[in-house]
Protein backbone atom coordinates (compact mmCIF):
# COMPACT_ATOMS: atom_id res chain seq x y z
CA UNK A 1 0.00 0.00 0.00
CA UNK A 2 1.78 3.38 -1.24
CA UNK A 3 0.92 6.83 0.02
CA UNK A 4 2.89 9.77 -0.54
CA UNK A 5 3.02 12.46 1.74
CA UNK A 6 3.60 16.34 0.59
CA UNK A 7 3.54 18.98 3.63
CA UNK A 8 5.32 22.11 3.31
CA UNK A 9 6.40 21.87 7.69
CA UNK A 10 9.19 19.31 6.84
CA UNK A 11 9.29 18.30 10.57
CA UNK A 12 5.92 17.38 10.51
CA UNK A 13 5.77 15.88 6.80
CA UNK A 14 8.78 12.89 8.45
CA UNK A 15 6.73 12.67 11.68
CA UNK A 16 3.67 11.82 9.79
CA UNK A 17 5.60 9.32 6.94
CA UNK A 18 7.25 7.63 10.30
CA UNK A 19 3.93 7.02 11.82
CA UNK A 20 2.72 5.33 8.66
CA UNK A 21 5.71 3.55 8.24
CA UNK A 22 5.47 1.91 11.30
CA UNK A 23 1.73 1.27 10.68
CA UNK A 24 2.91 -1.01 8.01
CA UNK A 25 2.79 1.34 4.86
CA UNK A 26 5.39 2.68 2.07
CA UNK A 27 5.60 5.84 2.60
CA UNK A 28 7.40 8.54 0.67
CA UNK A 29 7.66 11.75 1.82
CA UNK A 30 8.57 15.35 -0.12
CA UNK A 31 7.77 19.23 0.51
CA UNK A 32 8.64 19.90 -2.94
CA UNK A 33 5.62 19.70 -5.88
CA UNK A 34 7.64 19.10 -8.51
CA UNK A 35 9.64 16.30 -6.80
CA UNK A 36 6.02 15.32 -5.71
CA UNK A 37 4.62 15.36 -9.37
CA UNK A 38 8.17 13.22 -10.56
CA UNK A 39 6.92 10.34 -7.60
CA UNK A 40 3.64 10.41 -8.92
CA UNK A 41 4.56 9.45 -12.49
CA UNK A 42 7.38 6.40 -11.14
CA UNK A 43 5.26 5.08 -8.46
CA UNK A 44 1.84 4.13 -8.36
CA UNK A 45 0.13 5.44 -5.29
CA UNK A 46 -3.28 4.62 -3.39
CA UNK A 47 -3.66 7.40 -1.56
CA UNK A 48 -1.47 11.21 -1.49
CA UNK A 49 -1.70 13.49 1.72
CA UNK A 50 -1.32 17.02 0.61
CA UNK A 51 -1.43 20.65 2.59
CA UNK A 52 -3.42 23.68 1.45
CA UNK A 53 0.07 25.37 0.42
CA UNK A 54 3.47 23.46 -0.83
CA UNK A 55 6.44 25.62 -2.04
CA UNK A 56 4.50 28.34 -1.92
CA UNK A 57 2.08 27.11 -4.40
CA UNK A 58 -1.24 25.85 -4.39
CA UNK A 59 -2.21 22.29 -2.95
CA UNK A 60 -5.78 22.83 -4.43
CA UNK A 61 -3.87 23.27 -8.21
CA UNK A 62 -1.97 20.32 -7.49
CA UNK A 63 -5.18 17.82 -6.60
CA UNK A 64 -6.59 18.95 -9.74
CA UNK A 65 -3.34 17.84 -11.72
CA UNK A 66 -3.60 14.17 -10.08
CA UNK A 67 -7.38 14.05 -10.54
CA UNK A 68 -6.16 14.52 -14.23
CA UNK A 69 -3.88 11.56 -14.01
CA UNK A 70 -6.11 9.02 -12.06
CA UNK A 71 -9.51 9.12 -10.41
CA UNK A 72 -8.61 5.91 -7.92
CA UNK A 73 -5.76 7.37 -5.74
CA UNK A 74 -7.29 8.82 -2.81
CA UNK A 75 -6.42 12.51 -1.99
CA UNK A 76 -6.72 13.59 2.04
CA UNK A 77 -5.75 17.54 2.79
CA UNK A 78 -4.61 17.93 6.01
CA UNK A 79 -3.97 22.03 6.70
CA UNK A 80 -3.71 24.15 9.74
CA UNK A 81 -6.23 26.32 7.29
CA UNK A 82 -9.23 26.54 8.97
CA UNK A 83 -11.11 29.13 6.25
CA UNK A 84 -14.14 27.25 5.53
CA UNK A 85 -13.81 28.42 1.12
CA UNK A 86 -10.75 26.65 1.27
CA UNK A 87 -11.91 23.49 2.58
CA UNK A 88 -14.70 23.42 0.64
CA UNK A 89 -12.42 24.22 -2.67
CA UNK A 90 -10.42 21.63 -1.52
CA UNK A 91 -12.88 18.93 -1.66
CA UNK A 92 -14.86 20.08 -4.59
CA UNK A 93 -11.14 19.98 -6.77
CA UNK A 94 -11.13 16.09 -5.48
CA UNK A 95 -10.45 15.25 -1.93
CA UNK A 96 -11.90 12.98 -0.30
CA UNK A 97 -11.35 14.39 3.03
CA UNK A 98 -9.76 17.18 5.05
CA UNK A 99 -7.83 17.44 8.51
CA UNK A 100 -7.01 19.96 10.50
CA UNK A 101 -3.90 20.76 12.38
CA UNK A 102 -2.73 19.84 14.69
CA UNK A 103 -4.50 16.26 14.73
CA UNK A 104 -4.58 13.25 17.02
CA UNK A 105 -1.97 10.70 14.89
CA UNK A 106 -4.94 7.95 15.66
CA UNK A 107 -7.49 9.92 14.08
CA UNK A 108 -4.96 10.67 10.88
CA UNK A 109 -4.50 7.28 10.62
CA UNK A 110 -8.48 6.08 10.81
CA UNK A 111 -8.93 8.53 7.98
CA UNK A 112 -6.48 7.24 5.90
CA UNK A 113 -7.94 3.76 6.33
CA UNK A 114 -11.56 5.06 5.42
CA UNK A 115 -10.37 6.70 2.39
CA UNK A 116 -8.50 3.78 1.38
CA UNK A 117 -11.68 1.41 2.16
CA UNK A 118 -13.92 3.78 -0.18
CA UNK A 119 -11.29 4.51 -2.96
CA UNK A 120 -11.27 0.20 -3.00
CA UNK A 121 -7.68 -0.16 -1.89
CA UNK A 122 -6.90 -3.70 -0.72
CA UNK A 123 -7.76 -3.65 3.10
CA UNK A 124 -4.82 -5.54 4.44
CA UNK A 125 -1.72 -3.98 4.18
CA UNK A 126 1.35 -5.48 2.44
CA UNK A 127 3.99 -6.13 4.94
CA UNK A 128 6.41 -7.15 2.67
CA UNK A 129 8.92 -6.23 -0.88
CA UNK A 130 10.24 -9.36 -2.47
CA UNK A 131 12.96 -8.94 -5.52
CA UNK A 132 14.69 -12.25 -6.78
CA UNK A 133 15.27 -13.81 -3.51
CA UNK A 134 15.55 -10.71 -1.37
CA UNK A 135 12.90 -9.60 0.91
CA UNK A 136 12.45 -7.08 3.36
CA UNK A 137 9.49 -6.62 6.24
CA UNK A 138 8.23 -3.18 7.07
CA UNK A 139 6.85 -4.60 10.30
CA UNK A 140 9.47 -6.63 11.79
CA UNK A 141 12.17 -4.76 10.18
CA UNK A 142 13.44 -7.92 9.04
CA UNK A 143 15.72 -8.96 6.05
CA UNK A 144 16.46 -11.65 4.29
CA UNK A 145 18.28 -13.16 1.17
CA UNK A 146 17.33 -16.91 -0.19
CA UNK A 147 16.73 -17.50 3.35
CA UNK A 148 19.39 -16.25 4.93
CA UNK A 149 18.67 -13.43 7.44
CA UNK A 150 20.41 -9.80 7.16
CA UNK A 151 21.11 -7.82 10.18
CA UNK A 152 20.62 -4.04 9.01
CA UNK A 153 20.84 -0.73 10.84
CA UNK A 154 17.66 1.15 11.01
CA UNK A 155 19.49 3.96 8.59
CA UNK A 156 20.25 0.45 5.91
CA UNK A 157 17.12 -0.83 6.27
CA UNK A 158 15.57 2.22 5.08
CA UNK A 159 18.30 2.68 2.60
CA UNK A 160 17.65 -0.59 1.25
CA UNK A 161 13.88 0.11 1.40
CA UNK A 162 14.05 2.75 -0.87
CA UNK A 163 16.39 1.31 -3.48
CA UNK A 164 14.08 -1.51 -3.51
CA UNK A 165 10.56 0.41 -4.15
CA UNK A 166 12.48 2.50 -6.92
CA UNK A 167 14.54 -0.21 -8.59
CA UNK A 168 15.81 -0.12 -12.34
CA UNK A 169 16.26 3.74 -11.58
CA UNK A 170 19.33 5.73 -11.13
CA UNK A 171 19.16 7.58 -8.06
CA UNK A 172 21.33 10.13 -7.40
CA UNK A 173 23.39 10.98 -4.18
CA UNK A 174 21.20 14.30 -3.72
CA UNK A 175 17.98 11.86 -3.94
CA UNK A 176 19.05 9.51 -1.37
CA UNK A 177 20.18 12.26 1.61
CA UNK A 178 17.28 13.97 1.06
CA UNK A 179 15.37 11.06 1.42
CA UNK A 180 17.03 9.28 3.71
CA UNK A 181 18.87 11.82 6.02
CA UNK A 182 16.91 14.98 4.81
CA UNK A 183 20.30 16.32 4.19
CA UNK A 184 20.18 19.89 1.97
CA UNK A 185 21.54 19.03 -1.30
CA UNK A 186 24.64 21.53 -0.82
CA UNK A 187 25.89 19.17 1.68
CA UNK A 188 29.02 17.62 0.31
CA UNK A 189 29.26 14.50 3.10
CA UNK A 190 30.02 11.32 1.23
CA UNK A 191 27.44 9.21 3.98
CA UNK A 192 25.53 7.91 1.10
CA UNK A 193 28.68 6.45 -0.41
CA UNK A 194 29.53 4.76 2.94
CA UNK A 195 26.40 3.21 3.62
CA UNK A 196 25.70 2.02 -0.09
CA UNK A 197 29.34 -0.14 0.89
CA UNK A 198 28.11 -1.61 4.37
CA UNK A 199 24.72 -2.35 2.33
CA UNK A 200 26.41 -4.72 -0.46
CA UNK A 201 29.11 -5.82 1.96
CA UNK A 202 25.56 -7.09 3.78
CA UNK A 203 23.26 -7.76 0.73
CA UNK A 204 25.38 -8.51 -2.35
CA UNK A 205 29.04 -9.76 -1.26
CA UNK A 206 28.35 -13.09 -0.86
CA UNK A 207 25.90 -13.90 -3.61
CA UNK A 208 26.55 -14.28 -7.12
CA UNK A 209 24.04 -12.00 -8.11
CA UNK A 210 24.66 -8.32 -7.56
CA UNK A 211 21.81 -6.00 -6.73
CA UNK A 212 23.32 -2.28 -6.04
CA UNK A 213 25.34 -1.11 -9.06
CA UNK A 214 27.24 2.38 -9.53
CA UNK A 215 26.47 4.26 -12.91
CA UNK A 216 29.91 6.59 -13.33
CA UNK A 217 28.55 10.40 -12.87
CA UNK A 218 25.37 9.74 -11.87
CA UNK A 219 24.72 7.74 -8.87
CA UNK A 220 23.37 4.37 -8.27
CA UNK A 221 21.09 1.78 -9.03
CA UNK A 222 19.20 -1.39 -7.86
CA UNK A 223 19.00 -3.95 -10.55
CA UNK A 224 15.83 -5.40 -9.90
Amino acid sequence: MNILVVQREKKQGEYIAKGLKESGYSVDYTDNLEEASHLLEMISYNLAIIDTVISKKSGVDFCKSIRDISNSIGILFLSSDTDINIKVKALECGGDDYVVKPFPFIELLARVKAILRRTGAKSVVNNTLSIKGLTLNYLTREVYREERKIELTSKEFSLLEYFMRNKNIVLTRTVLKEQIWGIDFLSDTNIVDVYVTHLRNKIDKEFNYKFLQTVRGAGYIFKG
